[in-house]
């Protein structure tokens, strides 16, 4: 039977303009921000040998000048080509929706980090290049949204279920904060599991704040299912963390057992199918969870704590 934790962050006024009801802080909902949708994939779409030279001036950064127009041409008349721009404007036709969930997060990164300048975001296609669905650079926020398509997708047939099925829009703004977490969280160079674990569960704690209205399985990525079992066992997983003292092993094939995507954890047992990856992030983030709780510690001073102080300061008990 799964155990069932509760997570209450204070919510204190609605914010009218997204379509579902979400509540935040005022202090956040309030603020006047907006945020530049370009549709650079419908556009592409439109675009014919003629006028290539007006999306070409506009987006310069997508057409490196060691590439001919005969390139562009052959791409814009590509037959599966064609198609993937077809199922993307059949997902993403009005952006609307994902524009107010986007501007909510920009709201959120303004209010915890004021310095930081809002990016233009520039939609387009990646021929399903799902590692690097999201790039976030200084002025561009670039979304591949081929990779939001939904797990099932005939596009997606070939590649491993555990990744397909984070190809999905409930994902977007998390994975939006996952490339945002690095330009705010260094990563270790302490080689220890404990450090790497401490520092996916930053990014998760970040996910916290930033998108403080989705439910804790949407940030790290998992289905509801997943993240009840986590819940469920968690208690199981420390200890078997502690009785084999992995806490401060360097054993590199600690990453892809516990850390990395993967179909499931690999504990070496029986269980192993039962669960999903990247238990070690999940680990992580009620880590530093039970660290801000006990501290109080203003967000903007956690981020580049050593593992060593908020392991010891946390002293977590996992929940039985």
């Amino acid at each position: 039977m799964y155990r069932k934790t509760f997570w209450v962050f204070c919510m204190v006024c609605l914010i009218g303009a997204c379509k579902k009801d979400k509540e935040v802080p005022a202090a956040i909902a309030n603020q006047v921000l907006e945020v530049k949708v370009l549709r650079f994939d419908q556009e592409f779409a439109e675009t014919t040998p003629e006028n290539l030279s007006d999306i070409k001036g506009k987006y310069p950064y997508f057409f490196p000048a060691q590439y001919s127009d005969s390139v562009w041409i052959a791409k814009i008349q590509d037959t599966l080509q064609i198609e993937l721009r077809q199922a993307v404007d059949s997902a993403f036709a009005d952006f609307t929706e994902e524009q107010e969930e986007i501007t909510l997060l920009f709201k959120h990164i303004a209010y915890y980090f004021p310095r930081y300048t809002i990016p233009t975001i520039v939609t387009l296609t990646t021929d399903v290049d799902y590692e690097n669905r999201i790039i976030l650079a200084d002025t561009l926020l670039l979304i591949g949204v081929d990779n939001y398509l939904g797990k099932d997708h005939r596009f997606y047939q070939g590649i491993d279920r555990y990744i397909s099925k984070g190809l999905d829009k409930q994902y977007l703004e998390s994975d939006i904060v996952s490339a945002f977490s690095k330009k705010v969280i260094s990563y270790p160079r302490d080689r220890s599991f404990l450090a790497q674990m401490i520092y996916y569960g930053k990014e998760l704690y970040l996910k916290d704040l930033l998108l403080s209205w989705q439910s804790d399985a949407q940030k790290i990525g998992y289905n509801q299912e997943e993240y009840s079992w986590a819940q469920a066992n968690e208690e199981q997983i420390w200890r078997y963390f502690i009785e084999r003292e992995l806490l401060y092993s360097t054993d590199a094939q600690l990453g892809p057992r516990f850390l990395d995507p993967a179909p499931f954890s690999k504990f070496r047992l029986e269980l192993d199918n039962e669960s999903p990856g990247r238990l070690g992030r999940y680990m992580g983030w009620q880590i530093v969870r039970a660290f801000v709780e006990k501290t109080d510690i203003p967000a903007q001073e956690l981020w580049n704590l050593p593992a060593e102080t908020i392991f010891k300061e946390a002293n977590y008990k996992p929940k039985k």
